[in-house]
C-alpha cells in the first residue's frame, strides 16, 4: 500500500512540474502563478488581474491552489485570499465550479458528470474557468445567496440596479494597497493585459491555444478580441 502512495506522489510531482514548466513558457494571460514553498509542489500562490472591459477592471485578487496527491485524476481546490462578493465564491473563498468537483453521478447538483473534473483538465482550463466565472456568475446553485440575489437584480434591470457593481468596485479599489505592498503593476489596458506576461515562443504554430490568444497584428487589441473574448455581457453601460 505504501509503494501504492509512493507512485501516486511521484507521478502527480511529475505532472504538477510540467505544467508549470508549461506555465511559465506560455503564461495565460491575466495570471501570475509561484510556488507557495519551492519546496511544496502541491501549493500554488495564483495572483489575477482583474480583466479589463470588466467590473474586475484594475483588480488584484490572490488566490491559491491545492492539489491532491493523486492529482490529475481527482481535481484541486481553489481558494480566493482576497474577499470576493460573488455568486459562486463562499464566505471563505472557495470557488464553486462545476469543473473543480470530482465526476460522480449527482442529479441533484444539476451538473452533468462531462462538466466536472476529468485527467484531462489542467491548471490552464482552471484558470479560464474562474476568469470566465467572474464576468459571467452562474445562479443556478449559488455559493453566496445574497450575492446572487444582488447579481440577477442588476442584470434583470440592465444595470440600473447598481449595488452588485458598487461591491465589487470597492473591494477592486481595496486591493491596489496590496498590489503596492507586493510591487505589482496592474494592467489596466486590454494591450498591457495581453502583453505583460507574453513570452515569446520558441516556435510560432507550435500551440493553438497560444495561436489563438495572440494574434500578432493585433496585440493593441483595438477590436476587444486579443486575449479577453467573452461577450459584453459583464460590461458596465456607460
Amino acid at each position: 500500500m505504501a509503494q501504492h502512495g509512493h507512485t501516486h506522489v511521484a507521478s502527480s510531482q511529475k505532472a504538477l512540474m510540467l505544467e508549470m514548466k508549461s506555465l511559465q513558457e506560455e503564461p495565460v494571460e491575466g495570471f501570475k502563478i509561484t510556488l507557495v514553498d519551492e519546496a511544496d509542489m502541491y501549493n500554488w500562490e495564483v495572483a489575477i488581474f482583474g480583466p479589463p472591459n470588466t467590473h474586475y477592471e484594475g483588480g488584484y485578487f490572490k488566490a491559491r491552489i491545492k492539489f491532491p496527491i493523486d492529482y490529475p485524476y481527482s481535481p484541486p481546490a481553489f481558494r480566493f485570499l482576497t474577499k470576493m462578493w460573488h455568486p459562486n465564491i463562499y464566505e471563505n473563498g472557495d470557488v464553486c465550479i462545476s469543473i473543480l468537483h470530482p465526476p460522480v453521478d449527482d442529479p441533484q447538483s444539476g451538473e452533468l458528470p462531462s462538466e466536472r473534473w476529468n485527467p484531462t483538465q489542467n491548471v490552464r482550463t482552471i484558470l479560464l474557468s474562474v476568469i470566465s466565472l467572474l464576468n459571467e456568475p452562474n445562479t443556478f446553485s449559488p455559493a453566496n445567496v445574497d450575492s446572487s440575489v444582488m447579481y440577477r437584480k442588476w442584470r434583470d434591470s440592465k444595470g440600473k440596479d447598481r449595488e452588485y457593481v458598487e461591491i465589487i468596485r470597492k473591494q477592486v479599489m481595496a486591493t491596489k494597497a496590496e498590489a503596492e505592498r507586493d510591487g505589482v503593476k496592474v494592467p489596466t489596458t486590454l494591450a498591457e493585459y495581453c502583453i505583460r506576461t507574453r513570452v515569446p515562443a520558441p516556435d510560432e504554430g507550435s500551440d493553438l491555444f497560444y495561436d489563438y490568444y495572440y494574434d500578432d497584428d493585433d496585440v493593441d487589441g483595438e477590436d476587444g478580441d486579443c486575449c479577453y473574448d467573452e461577450d459584453d455581457s459583464g460590461n458596465e453601460e456607460s
